[in-house]
């Protein structure tokens, strides 16, 4: 299937490691220019540029953060200035907040600022981030947005409140921006158990019982939710529009 991104200019946000760097990587063998952004792992994001992402020549790596807005902006200005805009937007990276009630204080008991900062950074920088890049789009005539959520938006984890929140608020927005027009789909992926470097780190005995419950009987890998990403990111989705994919095995 020609998925018609033979020189589109993506965006991928959070990409140095586990889906994002694996949809980076999908989108460049695809015939894409891609930039990715790091928050703090400049090195191993050069080193995704260079080794998977066709070098310097295809591909950049630039910094960003969610908290800020001006960082935001600044990355979306430099792809512009080089390439002349951004025609696919993957939202993938994230604050962590999820919480471990074992080892951490239970939602309740975690300081105001604590869980609204990051609450905000996990929705409102992706937020400046689709405003940035929305309005190129249109001019254009043709855009794709992809919003990454998870699972536990739908079905919820111990722990999760924060992470859940931020997420759902992200499927709220994908029914908003449905109605952009002008050629912009936009859409979420909302993955499950995935195997990326950070899954395979925790306890064994979780990763099992993960599974167990997982209806297809395995977690999927970064490469799987990575290629559904990127077909939502190009022309080969020609009508999918406001929809939460999950892919999750069946859950």
């Amino acid at each position: 299937m020609d998925l018609g991104l033979d020189g589109k200019r993506v965006l991928v946000t959070g990409a140095t490691r586990g889906i994002g760097r694996a949809t980076a990587r999908v989108f460049a063998q695809e015939g894409a220019r891609v930039a990715i952004t790091y928050h703090s792992a400049k090195d191993a994001a050069r080193q995704v540029v260079e080794e998977e992402l066709g070098g310097p020549d295809r591909a950049m790596a630039l910094p960003y953060d969610l908290a800020d807005p001006a960082s935001v902006r600044e990355a979306v200005r430099a792809v512009e200035q080089r390439w002349g805009g951004v025609d696919v937007l993957v939202a993938n990276a994230q604050t962590w907040v999820w919480t471990d009630p074992e080892d951490t204080p239970a939602f309740a008991g975690l300081p105001m600022e604590q869980w609204l900062d990051r609450f905000r950074e996990n929705v409102e920088g992706h937020l400046w981030t689709v405003r940035e890049v929305l309005g190129g789009m249109r001019e254009r005539g043709w855009g794709r947005v992809v919003l990454l959520s998870s699972v536990t938006a739908t079905y919820g984890n111990p722990g999760s409140e924060l992470y859940s929140a931020a997420k759902a608020a992200l499927h709220g927005f994908a029914r908003g921006l449905m109605w952009t027009r002008g050629g912009v789909l936009a859409n979420v992926v909302a993955p499950g158990g995935t195997l990326t470097e950070s899954l395979e780190a925790v306890d064994p005995a979780l990763l099992e019982r993960a599974t167990q419950e997982t209806p297809s009987g395995r977690l999927s890998t970064a490469d799987e939710v990575a290629r559904l990403i990127v077909f939502l990111g190009s022309a080969a989705n020609g009508n999918i529009n406001g929809e939460v994919v999950h892919t999750a095995g069946g859950r």
